[in-house]
């Protein structure tokens, strides 16, 4: 079951969240956001989005572009979001996000944004010639969620800081605008203990869809062969493996494998370690590759399907959008009028 740190209070409880259509998704998407987002399907209403406006805070080829946001599309539904049920859509078609962002780009105080520290990681010594956008990509953010008065939103380690500014922003617009419940405070999601996935080649970096080496990631478009050559070739060290987690201290490589296993078997570390306690890492490698195959190369499988269809994937876009705007309109409407827009 997944838990929710407080109640949604006047607000009804809807979910928000997205992933940006930037190279192809893996491992660490699927089992440290995707899986989360197909539970929380059972509890409340969900509005999950393909964020293409984020992806042009750094340069993108537009073609390439368009193509990411069908596939990261076909992933999520691949995955298990089902369009009927939760709304999906792409964030360029719906144009509260950018309305609602420029609100909150004069809400926002530029100490706040200073004080990201993904910005500092992303432009790192080319702060100067960094797009205005990457800097206020937290307001865009904020307006994304704030756009639905979304009271709940899964994120990441990474993204902790930003949904905090954005419980900031919509604080300080209802007090601004003497509206002190117009704006929820949306909290972050708690699914339990974290699947936080390393890298295959360095198991003290996260798994990343930038990292140069091919082999640091399993692709949720690799086939059976590849998934198996990736993990059969995974960094290790040359110790057994120990007979409790305690062993897999100091040991990252190691303890990420056993993670690994543990999560798409639905199980915990201790019951994955526990019948290959003492041997080699050869055997264990195998049956990881086996369970991994099984688990991925079906939604691998789906998602070409999907991506033989442009068409639909662009019709379901297009549906999920609809239905978004329709509860942007008059989120928008009462934004304007409590700014002093006319109109």
């Amino acid at each position: 079951m997944i838990e929710t740190t407080e109640t949604s209070g006047a607000h009804s409880p809807l979910v928000f969240s997205g992933m940006q259509p930037t190279n192809t998704l893996h491992l660490g998407n699927y089992l440290g956001a995707l899986r989360n987002w197909i539970k929380l399907q059972d509890q409340m209403p969900c509005v999950y989005c393909v964020v293409d406006m984020h992806a042009i805070t750094v340069a993108q080829d537009p073609q390439a572009l368009a193509a990411s946001t069908r596939e990261v599309a076909a992933a999520y539904i691949a995955a298990g979001v089902d369009p009927k049920r939760s709304i999906l859509f792409n964030q360029s078609q719906v144009s509260a996000h950018a309305e609602l962002a420029w609100v909150f780009n004069c809400v926002a105080r530029m100490g706040w944004l200073n004080r990201m520290t993904q910005f500092k990681e992303k432009a790192g010594k080319n702060r100067e010639n960094s797009s205005v956008g990457l800097f206020v990509y937290p307001n865009l953010m904020a307006a994304d969620i704030l756009a639905y008065r979304a009271t709940h939103v899964p994120v990441g380690e990474d993204q902790k800081q930003h949904l905090e500014l954005a419980r900031d922003i919509a604080q300080k617009f209802n007090l601004d605008f003497g509206a002190p419940d117009f704006f929820p405070l949306p909290e972050p999601v708690i699914v339990g203990p974290g699947t936080r996935v390393m890298s295959l080649r360095d198991g003290t970096k996260k798994m990343s869809k930038s990292d140069e080496s091919d082999y640091s990631r399993i692709n949720l478009t690799d086939d059976a062969d590849a998934i198996s050559q990736k993990i059969r070739k995974a960094r290790t060290d040359p110790e057994p493996l120990p007979d409790s987690i305690e062993g897999l201290k100091g040991r990252a490589e190691a303890e990420n494998l056993v993670n690994i296993f543990a999560a798409l078997a639905d199980t915990t570390p201790e019951a994955a370690l526990a019948p290959f306690a003492g041997a080699q890492f050869s055997g264990f490698k195998n049956a990881l590759a086996d369970l991994a195959v099984a688990k991925l190369t079906p939604l691998a499988g789906e998602m070409r399907r999907l991506l033989n269809d442009p068409a639909e994937i662009d019709r379901i876009l297009k549906d999920g959008a609809d239905r978004a705007r329709a509860i942007t309109v008059p989120v928008m409407q009462e934004v304007r009028r409590l700014v002093g827009f006319v109109g």
